[in-house]
């Protein structure tokens, strides 16, 4: 009796959810799609849940989970902390330092890492056109250690190596220096040169084709960051930065909405 006084319970529960003025205004899916520009690729599969705001429902603000993997070749990368930069230089529209003499670069022939990234959605709907933009805030990245080329006249670094119990600190100094280096590990959208690791935005059109599917149009501005093994001894750094625009398109699927 007791067993199936909880399944009434249960099947109420969920009932007067599904009912539940809030739950009529929840809408969720997923976005499986690619953004690309010549030498960057990163495909995405995001899982998306949006809360309707309003009488007229034309407004939604949410919540992403996205998982993201970029391929790169032939990639520079700067030196990324605000504390270098700010007031030093800037960006330009391809991702390269507008004054390049007081930024450090990293060269790869091969970058690749791997994303989980949590972040916010808003859109605006129109009918079956929706406009809309996310940003990722907080997250993980992985992948595999790659030698990197540094490129800096002024940079001095330590390299320490261990004999038994014994470790000494070697420097060198100068251009054209191979060094290994790995993905950042961690991801916090903190503005502008303040972030940290692999950090996506990305604006959108979609239409919705049927219930079942959507088409996902976009452009999405992606920065990613590596982790020198040796810091520099005279900026105190070894975090470097590459920011890269890309045409993006995905299929939406909706689960409910």
């Amino acid at each position: 009796m007791k067993k199936i006084l909880v399944g009434l319970l249960l099947v109420v529960s969920v009932n007067s959810f599904a009912q539940s003025p809030v739950a009529t205004r929840l809408s969720s899916g997923y976005d499986v799609g690619m953004a690309y520009s010549t030498g960057h690729y990163n495909p995405s599969l995001t899982y998306f849940q949006l809360l309707t705001i309003g009488e007229r429902k034309l407004f939604s603000l949410g919540w992403t989970m996205r998982l993201g993997a970029f391929y790169g070749d032939n990639l520079n990368y700067y030196t990324a902390p605000a504390r270098l930069t700010r007031g030093k230089t800037g960006f330009g529209a391809l991702g390269a330092p507008l004054l390049v003499n007081n930024i450090d670069t990293v060269r790869y022939d091969y970058v690749s890492m791997t994303s989980l990234n949590v972040g916010i959605r808003a859109q605006i709907n129109l009918g079956r056109v929706v406009l809309g933009a996310s940003a990722d805030l907080v997250g993980l990245t992985i992948g595999k250690s790659r030698t990197g080329r540094y490129k800096s006249s002024t940079g001095q670094y330590a390299l320490r190596s261990a004999s038994g119990q014994d470790s000494i600190n070697v420097y060198f100094q100068g251009n054209n220096v191979f060094q290994q280096t790995s993905p950042s590990h961690f991801n916090v959208r903190l503005l502008g040169d303040n972030d940290i690791g692999t950090i996506a935005t990305e604006v959108y059109a979609r239409i919705r084709l049927n219930q079942r599917v959507g088409v996902k149009l976009g452009y999405q501005w992606l920065t990613t960051e590596t982790t020198a093994a040796n810091r520099n001894v005279i900026a105190d750094n070894k975090r470097f930065r590459h920011r890269a625009g890309m045409a993006y398109l995905a299929l939406t699927f909706p689960i409910f909405q």
